[in-house]
């Protein structure tokens, strides 16, 4: 029996349930049936009585390396199909998630990039360990960013910021994505579970319902909006997929080698 790509472990005493990406011989890269399984184990988390807290995080060495470039190869036809087959889960599934009124953590060690960084960043705290890395990553492949990745972003460190992350394509440790109000906190190895454990028991401890009408008070100061540009995304990322620059970014990541862009 092939192992679940999304796990949902439960604690009915704490209120608080994990959500596990549980692909982690591929950093757990999202592809279409990972974000269907993410959609799914979204959608159970409706039937859990009791639920305080949600915390996504990665099995083994990373929280998400981005999207499953290699499904992205071939036509801008099969690239789009793919691309919109991925978004027609992850985008009802943020929708939803920021609808609960149970806080969202993320639980981020080693990469967050691409849709990683954006799945985290959707998240209302965001706590790493010392190893974690924070890169946009959709610069590489001459696309723009999905999963709310531009929303949150722009909402969370700025407009600026988040200039400098998409065209300089920087990589940001723990320490600098905590000085540029990227991440709520971060800890090293030997702490970080502690750090966590701590965080999540106050969050899940709190007033519930009011942490999620304060939720949706902030999402509507930024525009209440975020329905609309999720399509706005997509239909900017598909258009990227009939570019030159988007095929020389697939091929070149695909094939461990630099990406020369043209500008078109």
């Amino acid at each position: 029996m092939a192992e679940q790509l999304v796990t949902t472990d439960f604690d009915p005493e704490t209120g608080i349930a994990t959500l596990t990406f549980n692909r982690p011989e591929a950093l757990n890269a999202i592809n279409v049936p990972l974000a269907e399984a993410f959609l799914a184990a979204v959608q159970g988390l409706t039937s859990l009585a009791g639920l305080r807290c949600v915390v996504l995080t990665g099995a083994g060495r990373a929280f998400m390396a981005g999207g499953d470039v290699s499904s992205m190869a071939g036509s801008p036809e099969q690239a789009g199909d793919a691309i919109s087959a991925i978004l027609d889960a992850v985008n009802p599934a943020i929708l939803l998630l920021r609808s609960m009124d149970a806080p969202v953590i993320a639980a981020v060690k080693g990469v967050a990039a691409g849709a990683g960084l954006s799945l985290a960043l959707m998240s209302d705290l965001v706590i790493a360990r010392e190893d974690a890395k924070f890169l946009v990553a959709y610069n590489g492949i001459g696309a723009v960013p999905d999963c709310g990745g531009s929303w949150f972003l722009a909402h969370r460190i700025g407009a600026g910021r988040a200039a400098e992350l998409m065209l300089l394509g920087k990589t940001l440790s723990a320490a600098q994505a905590k000085d540029w109000g990227l991440i709520t906190e971060f800890a090293p190895e030997h702490s970080y579970e502690n750090l966590l454990t701590e965080i999540t028991g106050k969050v899940a401890s709190g007033p519930t319902r009011a942490f999620g009408a304060f939720r949706q008070l902030t999402d509507r100061a930024n525009g209440n909006q975020l329905a609309a540009h999720l399509e706005t995304e997509r239909a900017a990322f598909l258009e990227m997929t009939r570019t030159e620059d988007f095929a020389e970014g697939v091929s070149a990541f695909l094939a461990k080698r630099p990406a020369h862009f043209q500008g078109l």
